[in-house]
């Protein structure tokens, strides 16, 4: 049985992407298409970089982070250190969009005072100009 191959076409609307974006990702070494003449044909591995790569980038992870994620790809072991490596940087996001939550419930805080106090002091400016 032949290994399952995709074009950079069936990938792009699979994953509704541009080919250009499967092309970045390709010249970021993400993935290694073979090739006939000008023709990319990608393996069924990165088809699943590419899942992976989507998928951290909605989650936040950066290039390097998919990168080392991937490179981490080790079924023999059962891919123990990579689920403890992903779960480690799901941790930190976690955290850091926590902290964003709390300085942006800060912030929201101190505009609704800031409106206040122009309120007020608007009011005033026209009971006075009365």
């Amino acid at each position: 049985m032949t290994p399952k191959t995709y074009s950079i076409s069936e990938l792009a609307k699979e994953f509704d992407i541009t080919t250009r974006t499967i092309r970045f990702y390709e010249s970021e070494g993400l993935l290694s298409p073979e090739r006939q003449g000008q023709t990319r044909i990608y393996s069924d591995q990165d088809r699943v970089n590419l899942k992976l790569i989507l998928r951290g980038k909605r989650l936040g992870f950066s290039l390097a982070e998919s990168r080392e994620l991937i490179a981490m790809y080790d079924p023999k072991s059962g891919n123990i250190k990579q689920l403890q490596s992903l779960l480690n940087k799901i941790i930190e996001k976690r955290t850091a969009l926590e902290q964003q939550l709390h300085d942006i419930r800060v912030m929201q805080h101190e505009l609704d005072e800031a409106e206040n106090r122009c309120l007020d002091a608007l009011n005033q400016a026209q009971i006075k100009e009365k």
